[in-house]
């Protein structure tokens, strides 16, 4: 028995994995792991960190089914307590795996959308067990949402 939760860390590569970055100093406490798609920031990050790569599914149903798959895979092997995102399309197939297995969701809205939900945000709303927002404006579109503002 874990003494500690373990993290599965979801987001797509660039903006969104600099935003994860920002809460290092909160997952670094638990036993963690990113699933993200490769790119150069994500593949140096697995040169310190434990990372799974995903096909990136870019609004492709078939992209999307296999990183569905992808996830459920990782999910197996990894059996996370939780699942924090800060978004873009990779995480969503993570958030639909790691809900049907049960795992906690812990999602924040990104930093750049100061004003309008994204995509990825609507489909997390409706998984999540904790939504955060960083800018009050955007809680009219998750009314059960925190602020929790910049995480910059």
């Amino acid at each position: 028995m874990r003494k500690k939760p373990k993290l599965c860390l979801a987001c797509s590569a660039g903006g969104h994995l600099q935003e994860m970055l920002q809460l290092k100093p909160v997952y670094s406490r638990f036993e963690h792991f990113f699933f993200t798609f490769k790119r150069a920031d994500s593949e140096s990050l697995s040169k310190k960190e434990k990372v799974y790569f995903a096909e990136r599914p870019a609004r492709n149903p078939f992209s999307t089914l296999q990183t569905f798959a992808q996830a459920w895979k990782v999910l197996e092997r990894e059996k996370p307590d939780a699942i924090i995102s800060t978004g873009a399309d990779v995480a969503v197939p993570m958030l639909i795996a790691g809900k049907l297995k049960g795992a906690r969701i812990v999602f924040i809205e990104s930093f750049c959308r100061p004003s309008k939900p994204s995509v990825s945000g609507r489909i997390a709303y409706l998984l999540s067990d904790l939504f955060i927002v960083q800018w009050k404006k955007v809680r009219k579109f998750y009314p059960k949402a925190v602020f929790g503002g910049s995480i910059f």
